[in-house]
């Protein structure tokens, strides 16, 4: 599966036949997290976005409510099927989890697209970086914290981390390289004690997946979209599609179009 282009990829999320999470999938191709809400909504959540381009870098919206397809950025995209796994909220609570939301599509729905860390891992393994979540195949962990987004409108919350353990030598390299991606979440907000960013348990993930901390390695934290999932449960909007933690929508842009030097 990691060798299918991501339109190969999509087509097997719009069949049912794939339904995994999508790191280490498609390499060299940027993934999008994603949020999808009533147009009475859409002003208010691009404004989130822009107060807080670290979590919530935003890649691309839909060119009018209801529209299924986003042609700069995925060829034959139908929004509805060709993201791996899907969450539907109402009034703030999630209330399903599904491979296919075309049978609760509306017309006023606008598609957000917004940068995923997933894509900057290519350029850590490159440079001979673990991800210890792909070694161990696994989902990424996934924290909340005290770091404070700027609210806009409805929306308010604190700021979803992505956890990568490393040594404290490569996470300064990672540090570099990620600084050249501020599209998708660029370098760390923090690294080291989990409590100063307010994380009780490192080993109890709010999203995803715990994984291995070795002796030496300090928890790298990187600004997650997951973050406008909780702006979104906070706000209580009557209805909302996002994508579920770690089962993103894997784009045809390349990651090499988002470095700035």
């Amino acid at each position: 599966m990691t060798a299918l282009t991501p339109y190969q990829l999509r087509q097997q999320c719009r069949s049912g036949a794939f339904s995994g999470n999508t790191s280490g999938f498609a390499p060299g191709f940027v993934q999008a997290n994603m949020a999808i809400l009533p147009k009475q909504y859409a002003a208010d959540f691009l404004q989130f976005c822009h107060f807080n381009p670290k979590p919530c870098p935003l890649l691309g919206m839909a060119a009018t409510a209801g529209a299924i397809d986003m042609p700069s950025l995925a060829k034959d995209l139908d929004i509805r099927s060709d993201l791996p796994r899907y969450r539907i909220f109402r009034n703030g609570q999630l209330i399903d989890e599904v491979t296919d939301v075309r049978d609760v599509w509306r017309d006023d729905l606008v598609t957000f697209l917004i940068g995923c860390s997933f894509s900057f891992e290519e350029s850590l393994l490159a440079d001979g970086l673990e991800i210890r979540n792909i070694t161990e195949k696994v989902n990424v962990p996934m924290y909340r914290t005290n770091i404070a987004c700027t609210p806009a409108g409805v929306f308010h919350g604190g700021m979803v981390v992505s956890m990568r353990p490393m040594k404290p030598a490569d996470a300064i390299r990672a540090i570099q390289i990620c600084s050249r991606f501020p599209q998708v979440h660029g370098a760390p907000v923090h690294f080291g004690d989990p409590a100063a960013i307010g994380i009780a348990d490192i080993n109890k993930p709010d999203f995803g997946d715990a994984v291995t901390i070795k002796p030496g390695e300090v928890p790298v934290f990187w600004a997650c979209g997951v973050t406008p999932q909780v702006a979104i449960v906070n706000a209580k909007v009557d209805f909302c599609i996002t994508h579920s933690p770690g089962h993103m929508l894997v784009t045809d842009l390349a990651n090499s179009k988002l470095s700035v030097f």
